[in-house]
């Protein structure tokens, strides 16, 4: 019996001393009680120097040693080097705001135009790990576009929407891109947008930002539309802002400032109103309207 005893309480200081965390995507029950123990735990290097580790805890990067709690969640990634779909989609589930990330992982959200705005959001929704986007644009890249546009010298006579999908597969090989080169118009809208729950309405012009909006609404009346005007210029970026028109349309700009002479369109207002655009997005998938 005593000896029963002994062995219980072995297994019972055995427990105690165990901690379940998140480590990488994945339950783990450890010993360590600090941070850099559970490093010195996971890396199987006789040798090894902290600093070339990234360390997220609970969402922030850290560089100094913290106690473990039960239900931690702890993302440790060496620096440089590229992890599999699991590690990553941890690492940045972990730098989002909890929650966020598995919520806007299913997600479908298409991009109309892939100029200064549409190729500006494409590239926060992939950061952001939006798990489907479309792309929809026809024109190819020329040396113009490179004031504003998320394109390179290396990409000028490629389509945007080969470009764009390119670019992006270097930020998050792991989500689902898929790319339409062709002319929005009347007859394609419902074929092109039926599958997405969110439509980014970015063109230049204003007929073909009428031309969207009118058809979406009629079409596919349940889908979300974000559009924008109102982002020439470099008036301040205070005057941008982000309202709900109507049952489900979003403008985001400060509705005056278009593109003319001597007012063109410029890298960080068309920036900050594509900004806008994509938060919008990113508050929509996240169940939060705007007022």
């Amino acid at each position: 019996m005593k000896i029963l005893l002994e062995n219980s309480q072995d297994m019972l200081t055995l427990m105690i001393k165990m901690i379940k965390i998140n480590l990488n995507g994945k339950e783990l029950e450890t010993k360590a009680k600090s941070l850099f123990q559970l490093v010195s735990e996971y890396i199987e290097e006789d040798s090894y120097c902290i600093e070339d580790y990234v360390l997220i805890l609970n969402g922030f990067q850290i560089s100094e040693d913290f106690k473990l709690n039960l239900n931690d969640k702890v993302v440790i990634i060496k620096k440089g080097t590229m992890v599999n779909e699991e590690e990553f989609e941890s690492m940045v589930s972990a730098r989002s705001t909890p929650g966020v990330y598995n919520t806007i992982k299913n997600s479908k959200v298409a991009i109309a135009g892939l100029g200064g705005l549409g190729s500006n959001i494409a590239i926060m929704l992939s950061r952001i790990g939006v798990g489907n986007l479309l792309l929809v644009d026809f024109d190819v890249i020329e040396p113009s576009n490179l004031n504003r546009q998320q394109y390179l010298i290396k990409d000028l006579g490629k389509y945007k929407t080969d470009a764009l999908k390119e670019t992006i597969s270097q930020i998050n090989p792991f989500i689902n891109v898929k790319i339409r080169t062709t002319k929005v118009s009347e007859d394609n809208v419902e074929e092109l947008f039926k599958e997405y729950d969110i439509a980014c309405e970015a063109f230049d012009k204003a007929d073909q930002k009428a031309m969207l909006i009118n058809n979406l609404s009629l079409k596919l009346p349940n889908i979300k539309i974000v559009s924008a005007s109102g982002l020439a210029g470099f008036e301040s970026s205070n005057s941008i802002k982000t309202k709900k028109s109507m049952n489900n349309i979003y403008i985001c700009g400060d509705l005056e400032n278009e593109a003319k002479h001597f007012n063109g369109l410029m890298a960080p207002r068309v920036t900050v109103c594509a900004s806008h655009q994509a938060n919008m997005v990113l508050r929509l998938l996240l169940g939060i309207d705007e007022p």
